[in-house]
């Protein structure tokens, strides 16, 4: 058996020294290819020193030479080889892969290539996964150094934890407990660099709670948990207010800088303002009938601005 062994490998150094248009038969890791000596040792390359006898060279039973590699990129290795150059893959994941084999058979140019239009990339590929480290309350302490040493950055913090719980909770609470933990996720992967977000899993008594604050101060909370009263026992349900939720965030946008947002811009986005100024057409209608039935003039005009609109609007009219 040695000496069939020590025939074989003596056939194929012959075969390797002959003459370059001779062809050899390459099993790369399953993948069946003809090439020539010549191409093999065309560059000063691994391939080169593997048919110059310089390297151990395995074959099997039909004579096949046996590399050990992956054969999906060695198509183009042979055809750099031959031509000096081959189309690069599109994706990013195959250009990595064609990249490795390059290195391990040692084709500095093709290497050079690869490399070269894998910085082309950079991290604007669909491939490449966004991060975003989000700090984990473990103290009040941590707590208030977090928030009061982001000047620059606003902060939102959820504080969430199901255990806090004493009742049992209603048929969707637990979905909408998820989909607050999911947003958390998705708003801050989305303003990283924008807000700094926070998640409190250890805090009061409270289940799920938002709470954002610009310049080291708190300026608004969103509570999303509630006490429903049956008719035997009470029920704690966690709500969603997803819309609410997005409209804080993107209000305590306002406080990226240190000289602070814009008071008038403030009361026009704030919750207490937009409430104190809203009034519906029907409550308007029943005060200002109600005040000119009983005095038998005509009601005072509001100080807001959408009540001073309407009565100039039913003067008008009424003239």
């Amino acid at each position: 058996m040695a000496e069939a062994l020590i025939e074989t490998n003596n056939d194929v150094s012959s075969v390797v020294k002959g003459n370059p248009s001779q062809y050899v038969k390459l099993n790369v890791g399953g993948s069946l290819h003809y090439t020539t000596i010549g191409t093999l040792t065309k560059h000063d390359n691994m391939l080169r020193a593997m048919f110059s006898g310089r390297l151990e060279v395995l074959t099997d039973s039909d004579g096949w030479i046996l590399i050990d590699r992956s054969g999906r990129h060695f198509g183009s290795i042979l055809n750099f080889l031959r031509d000096g150059a081959v189309p690069l893959p599109d994706t990013k994941r195959e250009l990595q892969e064609l990249l490795a084999e390059s290195k391990y058979y040692c084709i500095d140019e093709l290497t050079q290539e690869c490399d070269s239009l894998l910085g082309q990339y950079g991290d604007s590929r669909a491939d490449v996964v966004p991060i975003c480290r989000v700090p984990l309350i473990t103290s009040t302490r941590e707590e208030q150094a977090l928030i009061s040493g982001n000047k620059m950055k606003p902060v939102v913090k959820l504080l969430i934890n199901r255990h806090n719980n004493k009742y049992s909770y209603t048929g969707a609470s637990d979905d909408n407990l998820l989909k607050n933990i999911e947003l958390f996720d998705k708003l801050s992967l989305r303003f990283s660099n924008r807000v700094l977000f926070i998640k409190d899993v250890i805090g009061s008594n409270e289940i799920c709670c938002w709470t954002f604050y610009g310049h080291g101060k708190k300026i608004a909370e969103v509570c999303c948990t509630a006490i429903v009263y049956a008719t035997d026992r009470k029920n704690t349900k966690v709500e969603f207010p997803e819309a609410r939720i997005y409209e804080e965030t993107l209000n305590c946008l306002l406080y990226e800088n240190r000289t602070g947002p814009d008071q008038d811009l403030m009361q026009a986005t704030s919750a207490r303002g937009a409430v104190a100024s809203y009034t519906s057409d029907d409550e308007e209608d029943r005060r200002l009938g109600g005040e000119a039935g009983s005095s038998g003039v005509q009601a005072p005009v509001q100080s807001s601005s959408r009540s001073t609109g309407l009565a100039r609007l039913r003067a008008s009219k009424n003239s």
